[in-house]
């Protein structure tokens, strides 16, 4: 029995495209979505600290620094995650 080199029936070059980005970039729907919640929740966390410290209130800085950090590194991933056409 001789083995046959190529495939009995050759992926569509759409889905073979698209396999290969999953490969390449697993779970990235639901990593966004992930990124996306926990910038939003950074973003509520500092607009809560801005409107209190605006109405007089007392707002830790160390506080104010967390939420900020968090911002900037979640938004930074979320950046970092985009699509990128040139690399597709």
């Amino acid at each position: 029995m001789a083995l046959q080199s190529g495939p009995r029936h050759p992926l569509d070059p759409d889905l073979k495209r698209r396999l290969l980005r999953e490969a390449r970039t697993p779970w990235r729907g639901l990593r966004r979505a992930i990124w996306f919640a926990l910038v939003a929740s950074a973003a509520l966390g500092l607009a809560t600290m801005a409107l209190r410290a605006s109405a007089g209130g007392e707002v830790p800085s160390t506080d104010l620094l967390i939420q900020a950090t968090a911002l900037l590194i979640f938004g930074g991933l979320l950046w970092f995650d985009r699509n990128r056409s040139s690399g597709d």
